[in-house]
């Protein structure tokens, strides 16, 4: 489905996104109609004078590399880091990359001892009042045939203080500096563990002091060990832990005087949950991410990954319900047990349709195009 505020083929995606942040929700929002038609605005718009994008995993048939081609053909300065160790693609990134410097585009392969797995893309644009960089920062490949299958999350924002940092990212990427000060963004391997850190302290210092203290997390994976023996204290502390983990899970929930106040659930659909979603109860200073980073070591010490704040209020909304949907599935989740056994959450003999985390976000998204139709 395509989002009520890309309904109009003919509008111009930049001003869409100059008018205020937007956020996407594949498979429900159309990938082709977001962030397809953001590069592809950008290769054809004559005001646009450099497209840059990482490139970990794309479909053989990719929409994205002839777009870049074209670019580079026309005369724009054309920037891509292609991850040439994305494992099972090492072959066919090879061979992308080498199509892509054949056409003049600027190709990178990323920092020594890091795979890039960032999923980032920003476009410098000549406006009236000086140059405008637009981003998109998600939490899944830049593949269109994936994007049909996978859940994930995008951002695109001109907001000057994310585009400043995506900016220094993709120079830092592409060796022009070394500078790796970010103000908005959670960097991997740069700031991003210590940030999270800080995050959960925060949430164990507000329980101590007898306030509200909540986290939500939702990810592929959970296996860092700094990370999982600071939540077991936040869980001690009383700080509310809820996790909603996909894969593998190296945390035991549940355990009395260890981790009580944790509960791990994993939804398995009919779409592979790959999305990222961070969120701290701050005492009502409510701070949502989303990103491309899992709490795994590898993510967060041998990767450059890239989180960033969501900051809309709207934007906020949307993550909160994904999340409390997602806590509230009675058709497709499963508990982690204190024994370390998944187990089925047993719908009950009345459940309805809408307890079903996926089912209802295709419901949700049909209702939103409804109501900007009728609106």
């Amino acid at each position: 489905l395509v989002p009520p505020r890309l309904q109009d083929d003919d509008a111009d995606i930049f001003s869409i996104i100059r008018s205020g942040d937007l956020l996407v929700h594949h498979p429900y929002d159309s990938f082709s109609a977001s962030v397809e038609r953001f590069i592809k605005a950008a290769v054809n718009d004559p005001k646009v004078l450099a497209i840059k994008q990482t490139l970990y995993r794309t479909s053989s048939d990719s929409p994205f590399v002839p777009a870049l081609i074209r670019a580079a053909e026309m005369g724009k300065q054309v920037a891509v880091l292609v991850e040439i160790k994305a494992r099972f693609d090492e072959q066919r990134n090879v061979e992308l990359a080498q199509k892509l410097e054949k056409a003049g585009v600027h190709v990178v392969y990323g920092l020594v001892g890091l795979k890039t797995h960032s999923k980032i893309a920003m476009v410098v644009r000549e406006e009236p009042d000086g140059l405008r960089t637009y981003c998109h920062i998600g939490t899944g490949n830049y593949n269109s045939k994936t994007a049909q299958l996978y859940t994930d999350l995008g951002l695109f924002t001109s907001n000057p203080l994310i585009a400043s940092d995506v900016i220094e990212l993709f120079h830092h990427l592409t060796g022009r500096s070394i500078k790796q000060d970010y103000g908005k963004l959670l960097v991997a391997p740069v700031n991003m563990r210590e940030r999270f850190l800080s995050m959960i302290q925060r949430e164990i210092d507000h329980a101590k002091a007898g306030r509200a203290a909540h986290i939500i997390a939702k990810m592929n994976a959970l296996q860092d060990h700094k990370i999982i023996k600071l939540l077991y204290d936040a869980s001690q502390a009383g700080v509310k832990i809820e996790l909603i983990v996909r894969g593998f899970c190296c945390l035991r929930a549940g355990v009395k005087g260890l981790s009580e106040n944790i509960r791990v659930v994993s939804i398995l659909g009919r779409f592979l949950e790959h999305s990222r979603i961070y969120y701290f109860h701050n005492t009502g200073q409510e701070e949502f991410y989303i990103g491309s980073a899992d709490w795994m070591s590898r993510n967060l010490d041998y990767r450059v990954e890239a989180i960033t704040p969501i900051e809309d209020p709207a934007h906020r909304q949307s993550l909160r319900d994904i999340l409390q949907i997602s806590l509230n599935d009675k058709g497709h989740a499963w508990d982690l047990d204190p024994d370390g056994v998944w187990r089925r959450v047993s719908p009950p003999t009345s459940a309805k349709p809408h307890e079903d985390t996926q089912q209802t976000m295709m419901q949700k998204s049909l209702d939103q195009i409804r109501r900007s139709r009728a609106g």
